[in-house]
């Protein structure tokens, strides 16, 4: 799970700019035997027997990240920003970035205020407001006009992702940016090479969506009509109020979109009672997830919502390698004991 996650952090995968890293992800899942299919969309469904056909679990994770398009092109050869995905200006000011070009071509960057230097604007730099008004890339190419970057091939609509910086720790500590959700697909693929390596089977079958516009809110809106029980695996959010820590899988009981199933939820909360796996059930007002969108696209299904704790979400974060690894266990155990 861990070598797969640092892959996943190591390859830009901002929203709408997926393919990459799904291919990636379809190289994994054939090699651990799943059947692969795709949506319109371009997310990936990987298919698992079960021993009871009669009933179809889905599981889904996001691969999708946070990031950004070129808006437009300044006179002095700096690129204005425009967001994809909720995050605030601060968390990505001078951080280093890739901008990924319709030809393919890939050039590197850095997010900075357009006030930046403390000598060159000494109340401004401090005072500047985060917004995206406010906000430019500077090139790492030698541009002094929007003409000289018009012929680097870069253009309004490019994408551009930012620097994840993945570390492991010999304390078990990952931190990187988007490990919201990349610690979750991990856990997913974790389930599917436990299924391969100890050979054995879900009780039912299992459908496994690694959606590709979950960061902008309708990642699982359409999912397979057979699934009629669907866990989202997605972060869970440490806060003031919250009891999930970087080492627990978090059991979501709410969030902005409302209660998840009661009895989906409960037997999750009991599996990783009776089998000691650190876990915390909160209440996360400020999230939704894909299980959220495939309700609110009218899908006949329940649903519940898990994932591996994570620090400061939407920023530089960091979790726990027992958080992927709690998140995975909890996983093996509802579709098996299910």
């Amino acid at each position: 799970m861990l070598s797969l996650l640092k892959k996943l952090l190591e390859t830009p995968s901002p929203t709408g700019y997926t393919h990459t890293i799904l291919k990636l992800l379809a190289e994994e899942a054939a090699a651990l035997g799943a059947a692969l299919s795709w949506n319109e969309k371009g997310g990936l469904i990987l298919s698992v027997d079960g021993l009871d056909p009669s009933r179809t679990i889905g599981l889904s994770a996001h691969v999708d990240t946070l990031g950004a398009m070129v808006r437009s092109i300044r006179s002095d050869g700096t690129l204005r920003l425009t967001s994809v995905g909720g995050f605030t200006m601060y968390s990505i000011e001078n951080e280093y970035c890739q901008i990924h070009t319709r030809s393919g071509l890939t050039y590197t960057g850095t997010i900075l205020s357009t006030r930046p230097s403390a000598h060159a604007y000494p109340a401004e730099a401090r005072d500047i407001k985060r917004a995206e008004e406010n906000m430019m890339v500077r090139i790492d190419e030698i541009v002094t006009s929007k003409d000289d970057v018009l012929k680097l091939g870069i253009g309004h609509g490019d994408f551009v992702s930012f620097e994840a910086r993945p570390v492991f720790t010999p304390s078990g500590f990952i931190k990187s940016r988007h490990l919201d959700d990349k610690a979750s697909v991990a856990a997913l693929f974790g389930l599917l090479e436990s299924i391969k390596r100890e050979g054995w089977k879900p009780l039912h079958n299992l459908k496994l969506l690694i959606s590709n516009y979950e960061e902008v809110g309708h990642g699982a809106s359409w999912i397979p009509g057979e699934i009629s029980e669907l866990i989202a695996v997605d972060m869970g959010v440490l806060g003031d109020d919250l009891n999930c820590k970087e080492t627990d899988v978090s059991i979501c009981a709410k969030d902005s979109s409302g209660p998840y199933d009661y009895v989906m939820t409960g037997k999750l909360i009991d599996l990783a009672h009776g089998l000691g796996i650190a876990h915390a059930v909160d209440i996360y007002p400020h999230y939704g997830s894909d299980a959220s969108a495939a309700l609110r696209a009218g899908a006949n299904i329940r649903a519940a919502l898990i994932g591996p704790g994570v620090h400061a979400s939407h920023s530089m974060e960091r979790t726990h390698k027992q958080a992927v690894l709690n998140t995975a266990k909890l996983l093996a155990a509802y579709v098996g004991a299910n």
